[in-house]
């Protein structure tokens, strides 16, 4: 292995990569695809509606339906 990769690979590890929503805004923001962004916030609803369910908020969602 060369001096050049093995200071790429210790850079790239050292990066701060954030998570899956970082990277997906960095692809939004980057790539200009804004479409994408009213499919990514109906995701977190429904995710977020996913965890509420289990909690003691589900009658008050449940009569949302």
């Amino acid at each position: 292995m060369s001096k050049r990769q093995r200071e790429f690979e210790k850079a790239a590890a050292q990066q701060d990569r954030g998570g899956f929503l970082a990277e997906l805004w960095g692809l939004v923001k980057d790539n200009r695809k804004w479409w994408l962004l009213p499919i990514l916030v109906l995701l977190l609803l429904f995710g977020l509606l996913t965890l509420l369910g289990g909690t003691g908020a589900a009658p008050l969602i449940y009569t949302l339906f």
